[in-house]
């Protein structure tokens, strides 16, 4: 890599043990979290899905004029569709297609993608659904139990008592004649 090329990399902010990053173009040289040229957008790895905020006609400007992505960024930058634009400008230039197919091409993609997220997530939240159903019924199962376990100790503990006062009862009977004599 050249001395003063360009990089587009993540700038560490958030506590210990929860991350946040911003998307910036920064000088290869400079640090992690030093001086950059341009802020592109953000990245939160901490929600389900990762949340991704990214100023996409910026960020496809940086990748044509040839600044660097590190792996992670590539990944993002692949995900929100970066790099399928620049491809289908490309296709435009050569003559392939032009750009009305290029703009048709990525919003099918871009709505395919969609759809695949909001399945996704629809199946996320079935499964949470069942697994709640799933403990709810393990719990009134347990709770049946201890129900059970606690009236077998009342009906044993009124069976002693019961005995306890029968085994009295005789007692004093044989007591009340004799007191009586």
């Amino acid at each position: 890599m050249k001395k003063g090329s360009t990089r587009i990399r993540l700038q560490r902010h958030g506590r210990k043990n929860y991350a946040f990053y911003s998307i910036v173009i920064a000088n290869a040289n400079a640090k992690r979290d030093g001086r950059f040229i341009e802020k592109l957008g953000t990245y939160n790895p901490n929600t389900d899905p990762a949340t991704i905020d990214l100023n996409f006609e910026r960020a496809l400007y940086w990748v044509e004029t040839g600044a660097q992505p590190t792996d992670t960024v590539r990944n993002i930058l692949s995900e929100e569709g970066v790099y399928l634009m620049k491809h289908l400008k490309g296709g435009v230039k050569k003559g392939a297609f032009d750009e009305a197919t290029a703009e048709a091409k990525f919003t099918a993609w871009k709505s395919e993608k969609a759809q695949k997220a909001a399945k996704a997530a629809e199946a996320v939240a079935k499964s949470q659904k069942e697994n709640a159903k799933a403990r709810l019924e393990a719990e009134k199962k347990a709770n049946a139990a201890l129900a059970a376990k606690i009236a077998e100790k009342k009906a044993a503990a009124a069976a002693a008592k019961a005995e306890a006062e029968a085994a009295e009862a005789p007692a004093e009977a044989a007591e009340e004649p004799a007191a009586e004599a």
